[in-house]
């Protein structure tokens, strides 16, 4: 085996536990919002889960390059220079999967769970458009739904826009809501960003690997 197939091997193996972490990640509050209540969806942690980054994105996008560059293991289909040219191919689409998690991922983050961003914690008030994924000046690049002690108005609040005023009990719903939002796109950012790195890293190897052969396979080996 090479040091082409060899990195090939390294990189399938990367991008399968990063698949199956980014899959996790995104199940985990899908998961909460299912079994929560009896009804379809009524509390969701939030809208940017409904984007699948983690299952769309880091997953399905990145399996095609994910089986290509595993397959150099056991010396099958990427063991010759056609091989090697797709696994670099197959990882464009694990590139623009990734921009896409990380993006989805960003503006979660920036703009906090639902339960701090709406008065609705509810998918009535999520804007599923293409133009919501390109608007950053929304919010601040600041964590203050998860540095203020609450983001829900307390009962009886003079200013119902001030949506990240401060009470002094802490809701322990709230807080479970903001952990799980925090930690879940956080992890899928974090999984976005190395799944990119994998992707370009196997884009230029597979090159290097059409343009300077693969090893044999060994029932071509007399």
């Amino acid at each position: 085996m090479t040091c082409c197939e060899g990195w090939t091997s390294c990189n399938g193996i990367c991008l399968l536990i990063l698949l199956l972490l980014g899959v996790i990640l995104n199940a985990i509050p899908l998961g909460i919002d299912l079994v929560e209540e009896s009804q379809d969806f009524p509390n969701p942690i939030s809208c940017y889960e409904w984007w699948f980054p983690g299952i769309i994105g880091a997953g399905l996008m990145a399996f095609p390059a994910t089986t290509m560059s595993l397959s150099a293991r056991k010396r099958a289909c990427c063991n010759n220079r056609v091989g090697m040219f797709l696994s670099s191919l197959f990882n464009v689409l694990t590139i623009i999967g990734a921009v896409y998690c990380m993006v989805v991922s960003l503006l979660a983050l920036l703009e906090g769970p639902l339960i701090c961003s709406s008065p609705v914690n509810s998918t009535v008030t999520c804007d599923f458009s293409l133009r919501n994924l390109t608007d950053f000046d929304r919010e601040p690049a600041y964590l203050l739904w998860f540095l203020n002690g609450s983001c829900v108005l307390p009962t009886g609040s003079p200013d119902p826009t001030n949506t990240m005023g401060r009470i002094s009990s802490f809701d322990f719903d709230e807080e479970q809501q903001k952990t799980i939002h925090l930690s879940v796109f956080l992890g899928l950012l974090v999984v976005g960003i190395l799944e990119l790195l994998f992707g370009l890293s196997q884009i230029i190897i597979g090159f290097l690997g059409c343009l300077c052969g693969v090893s044999k396979r060994r029932g071509q080996i007399v």
